[in-house]
């Protein structure tokens, strides 16, 4: 077995850092918002708080990568590298680099400063690989559209590059970063930084058909006597973009998508033998496929978490140091985490391109929401006075409701048996949900633990 991997987690602010080194992180990285995919909910837009996390990170013995991974325009190439110059001065581990121009110009200014290629410039053979260690790069990230079998061949015709893949976080409706709906809805481009999630809106489904001057045009919905959303899932059985089972005859046909908050806006799709590739992607989830990613030599696993909440961080930080542990110790892999992470918000998950999928499986047609399993987040642990633990409610939980404690030193399920109101004085039955704040008795090496509340099997 190599060497173990790295776990490398987002760090959108300092509090999450933390506790994604308090939960088990390797390093961590952090966008520069104006070079970087990273330009909202980020909290290191200022030097000083860049150079707090920086500093942080190697007070505690750890890793801290600064995204500079834009693909820009001619007006941010006249700042650039002034801008980078201070952060150089800080001494990142390394910069997480993507459009050849930029990384040219800092191995011209900067030579010993170690550049780790972005996911975004999408490598996806070991050509690729080859040509940016022959640039001087120290590690490539390598496109989440790879296989594992993909992945291992990189690995045996670079023996001595370190390679970098996702495990976990959001899938792109494109190459990885290169989606143009925010772009087309919003004139908010995502490759600079100011994506709007727009893969993942409410969109309806219309029928629609090519006209004899080849333009897409609306079939009314009153003159068919078809519902997509049924012969979707019909087709679940009968359908498939891969292998050798019958596409379904409604497949073929051409659609009009329409934004729920876009009334009339219409947009043609089509789907072709590998997919539907507009809708809304499933999260990716490759837990599993720590042992073999970790037996291929994979120097670092990745989890994405742009706009992500501490609990995320908290929790994909733990059940992946979990599963990481596991691998190097021989011990097989405890299907229980894959429970642990239903309790994220996620669109469902799937494990992306690791392995060979039917369409469906790659797609979520029907749902538009994310979707709790095992547990639901349910509150941060403030405090703890004289045995009572002061909670920041995030989601509603009451008396008799059996709660995950969640804490650096080890978890642990607790009955709530009695909870006073945010004064501490009054006893109370629920904490109703968002923005209240009830204590519930909890020892005092707790303290900064989050909580949430364990849900009963579905009927």
């Amino acid at each position: 077995m190599p060497a173990s991997p790295e776990l490398l987690l987002p760090a959108g602010s300092l509090t999450k850092m933390h506790a994604a080194f308090d939960y088990g992180a390797d390093a961590v990285y952090a966008g520069q918002p104006r070079y970087s995919l990273r330009a909202r909910n980020n909290e290191f837009s200022s030097l000083e708080s860049l150079k707090a996390g920086i500093d942080g990170a190697h007070a505690r013995g750890k890793l801290f990568f600064v995204a500079s991974n834009i693909f820009p325009h001619n007006a941010k190439l006249k700042t650039y590298l002034n801008d980078m110059a201070p952060v150089i001065e800080m001494k990142p581990d390394a910069l997480i680099m993507a459009d050849p121009g930029l990384i040219m110009m800092v191995r011209e200014k900067w030579p010993e400063v170690p550049i780790h290629l972005s996911v975004q410039a999408n490598a996806t053979n070991w050509a690729d690989v080859k040509f940016w260690q022959k640039i001087g790069l120290t590690r490539v990230i390598l496109s989440r559209e790879l296989s594992l079998d993909e992945v291992e061949e990189i690995r045996q015709r670079c023996p001595d590059m370190e390679l970098e893949v996702f495990v976990h976080g959001a899938l792109c409706i494109a190459y990885s970063g290169r989606c143009l709906l925010s772009g087309y809805f919003n004139h908010r481009d995502p490759n600079q930084g100011t994506c709007t999630n727009s893969c993942r809106w409410d969109y309806n489904v219309q029928p629609a058909a090519e006209n004899e001057t080849g333009d897409i045009a609306r079939i009314p919905v009153e003159t068919l006597k078809f519902d997509y959303r049924k012969a979707m899932e019909d087709a679940d059985q009968s359908f498939s973009g891969l292998g050798n089972m019958p596409r379904h005859p409604e497949a073929d046909k051409v659609y009009l998508i329409e934004e729920a908050n876009r009334p009339g806006s219409l947009l043609p799709i089509m789907e072709d033998e590998h997919g539907t590739y507009i809708m809304n992607s499933k999260d990716l989830r490759a837990v599993e496929h720590v042992e073999r990613l970790a037996k291929i030599g994979v120097n670092s696993l990745k989890v994405e978490g742009r706009t992500k909440s501490l609990y995320y961080v908290a929790r994909t930080a733990q059940v992946y140091r979990r599963a990481i542990d596991d691998a190097m110790a021989g011990r097989p892999f405890d299907p229980t985490l894959l429970g642990e992470l239903e309790g994220l918000a996620n669109r469902g998950y799937t494990d992306g391109f690791y392995q060979r999928h039917h369409t469906q499986d790659h797609q979520n047609y029907l749902t538009g929401y994310s979707e709790s399993g095992r547990s639901q987040y349910v509150g941060d642990v403030v405090e703890i006075v004289d045995g009572w633990a002061r909670i920041d409610v995030k989601n509603r939980f009451g008396v008799g409701d059996r709660l995950e404690v969640i804490h650096p030193s080890g978890n642990r399920v607790i009955e709530v048996t009695s909870m006073r109101n945010s004064n501490n004085e009054q006893p109370v039955e629920l904490a109703a949900g968002s923005g209240h704040a009830v204590s519930i008795p909890l020892p005092a090496e707790l303290n900064g633990a989050l909580l949430a509340r364990l849900l009963a099997p579905a009927a």
